[in-house]
């Protein structure tokens, strides 16, 4: 069986395979979309194809759309090559379920995959073409935190941002420029209403987008490529608006274990990639069974029916506290303790981590304890129920091939979010962070972690991050076995608010940091040591 539009047609063999198809027209909802999209999402990875697409499929399936999903790359051109094209874009969707059974599906709504590339006239005017029709009433994204960013922590524009400032909307090549460029398209065809919906893990995702969207218009008016009603377009949310969402979904790197069942059952060509950008995919894609999306209902052009898919919609305030309640306390900043310490201590798997005392005893404390006191309910959902169900169910499921080194990349763009805001909470309330034990441990192991050797003593690679190579200059002479190399370097990393959000010198805990980081570079074993000497007392 091949995944393709070909080889779907021979039903009888992937309903004996036990893979449930579309049960409508791929093709024909395919061309509708093309004709007139009305949803664009930006970002074609892993957690979009297969709860994006998946969500977009059941209101296909249901009949409640008529359309589906054109999907748009911004950073790594080669899945669009290498796994959307060769299978017409077809997705093999595998949950994965803590008896070791899984669930699978084609999911057919992806109808076109389109690349970013200004530089290129057929893609670069077929978006253009997109964004002017009438019909289109949103566009999403899932590009992760970083690609909202447009400064450094020096407060400079990144390099490849100033030359998108310099180069204007024409030559657009970042994640943000491309979207302004062709919202600027979208206001010249007639100051055309849309939902610009950000669905990525950060804290006011939909106002970092704006922002970031609105940070470049405003370069671009500076330097004559845009006017003023550009910006007063922007900053209309009666025209363009820009929701706030929370989105839940663990979907990590393809499986092994998943492509060898799915060869074994018949389908061919399922064999995962790894792109030149370090992009692991595969045609199929493996995530838990749990997810959620919770969506401020602020849609100026209409919007698909999502609640009938699960979807909550809702206002900005229970967004923002749904948010928080997952980002900064129920299910973030455990995955990040567990993925620092994990590197260290030497696991490849998220799940077995659960196993270990005390790095249990450490989500417990982040979460449940510590969490807790500055999370607001948010009424639709129960932040008990759900760092329960993170905590008993989600992470330890044996069958999620979830690595710390996946969990780990690009960390100094999320601490900030998922411990950072917690902090500020604790100063608000206590008047510093004091009281708080697990997530100062949990920051030490960053900077543990930094050191890029584990507790035996021998070096790992650090996952990718871009400040990777700026915080390991600090630390360069700081040996692991020799706590007296230690002369302050972490000062600068624990007191810059642009990496935590707040000085960690002035919320009280950056001296507590820096002795637990000391205790840990005594020696091998040390890492471990800390870990019991903090979570049994």
């Amino acid at each position: 069986m091949k995944l393709n539009l070909d080889g779907i047609k021979d039903y009888a063999a992937w309903k004996e395979a036990g893979i449930v198809l579309p049960h409508y027209d791929v093709e024909k909802i395919a061309a509708n979309t093309r004709k007139s999209p009305v949803w664009v999402h930006f970002g074609a990875g892993n957690i979009f194809r297969i709860f994006i697409g998946g969500l977009a499929d059941e209101l296909i399936g249901k009949g409640e759309m008529e359309k589906g999903l054109t999907c748009v790359e911004t950073f790594d051109f080669d899945v669009i090559d290498k796994i959307y094209d060769p299978y017409d874009n077809l997705v093999l969707g595998v949950t994965l379920k803590a008896d070791a059974s899984t669930e699978k599906q084609v999911i057919g709504s992806l109808t076109e995959a389109i690349k970013a590339i200004s530089g290129d006239p057929s893609q670069w005017n077929r978006l253009k073409e997109i964004f002017v029709n009438p019909a289109l009433q949103m566009i999403s994204f899932t590009i992760t935190e970083k690609g909202y960013a447009l400064k450094g922590p020096d407060g400079n524009y990144f390099p490849f941002i100033q030359t998108d400032i310099d180069n204007g909307p024409d030559k657009a090549n970042s994640a943000m420029a491309v979207v302004c460029a062709l919202l600027l398209e979208r206001y010249k065809a007639g100051k055309l209403p849309l939902a610009v919906v950000s669905m990525d893990n950060c804290s006011h995702n939909g106002e970092k987008l704006q922002s970031s969207v609105i940070a470049i218009a405003e370069e671009w008016e500076k330097k004559g490529y845009t006017d003023t009603g550009f910006i007063q377009y922007l900053t209309d949310e009666n025209i363009v608006s820009f929701p706030w969402s929370m989105i839940d979904k663990i979907t990590p790197r393809p499986a092994e274990s998943v492509c060898t069942e799915l060869k074994k059952l018949g389908v061919e060509g399922m064999d995962p990639v790894i792109t030149s950008k370090k992009t692991y995919i595969a045609p199929y894609v493996n995530a838990e069974g749990p997810q959620y999306l919770v969506i401020e209902d602020k849609f100026p052009n209409g919007r698909p029916p999502l609640e009938k898919a699960g979807v909550y919609m809702t206002d900005r305030d229970t967004v923002n506290k749904v948010e928080r309640m997952k980002v900064t306390t129920c299910l973030n900043p455990l995955h990040t303790a567990l993925a620092v310490y994990g590197c260290v201590l030497g696991y490849t798997l998220i799940a077995d981590e659960m196993k270990d005392p005390e790095l249990n005893k450490l989500v417990h404390e982040i979460g449940p304890v510590e969490g807790m006191p500055v999370v607001t309910d948010p009424g639709i959902l129960s932040p008990q129920d759900f760092v329960d169900e993170v905590i008993q169910v989600r992470i330890p499921n044996p069958f999620m091939p979830d690595a710390p080194q996946r969990i780990a990349t690009d960390t100094s763009q999320k601490v900030g979010i998922r411990y950072g805001e917690t902090i500020k909470a604790y100063v608000e309330k206590y008047g510093d962070a004091k009281k708080l034990k697990a997530i100062p441990l949990a920051i030490a192991g960053w900077c543990r972690y930094l050191l890029g050797v584990d507790d035996n003593g021998t070096p790992f690679e650090l996952s990718p991050d871009p400040m990777a190579p700026e915080l390991t200059e600090k630390l360069k002479d700081i040996k692991v076995g020799n706590p007296e190399t230690y002369h302050g370097q972490l000062k600068d990393i624990l007191s810059n608010a642009n990496i935590f959000g707040i000085d960690l010198y002035q919320a009280g805990i950056g001296g507590m940091i820096e002795d637990m980081f000391l205790e840990e570079i005594a020696g091998p074993g040390a890492v471990r040591a800390v870990l019991k000497k903090y979570m049994t007392s």
